[in-house]
């Protein structure tokens, strides 16, 4: 009588060098990210340095950007000096204080500075920082 091996089954197996990929592909984006390598939303600004400044931590808080060539940004997004009340008073809620924060180029005249923070004082918000960095 014949009998026939039968073939051995084979266990399965969990490959590694594909995880390995994955998990590479995943630090360097990680790496990047942490370095700013990949280039940010909105504008970029050289701030101004001052040796008094200090570390604000407002509860609530918006963030206005003036940029050079008259580029205005509230938040990341692109708005007219003339809209610039109405789209803050979106974001503050009934009786809540809005802390408003100015990040301003060295380069940009002191005058679009003025109109920028008289804009905001004659819409009512009294709370405005400018933005500096340590020298």
């Amino acid at each position: 009588m014949r009998s026939w091996d039968e073939p051995k089954k084979r266990k399965a197996r969990v490959e590694i060098i594909p995880m390995i990929d994955v998990m590479m592909f995943l630090m360097v984006f990680f790496v990047l990210i942490s370095l700013n390598v990949i280039p940010a939303l909105g504008l970029k600004t050289n701030l101004p340095s001052a040796s008094s400044s200090q570390d604000l931590t407002p509860q609530k808080k918006a963030i206005i950007t003036i940029g050079l060539q008259d580029a205005l940004q509230v938040d990341g997004v692109d708005t007219p000096i003339t809209a610039l009340a109405a789209r803050l008073n979106q974001q503050k809620k009934s009786g809540d204080k809005l802390n408003v924060i100015v990040n301003s180029d060295r380069g940009v005249e002191v005058q679009r500075l003025v109109e920028v923070m008289d804009t905001l004082k004659q819409n009512g918000f009294e709370s405005i920082s400018i933005a500096t960095r340590k020298p």
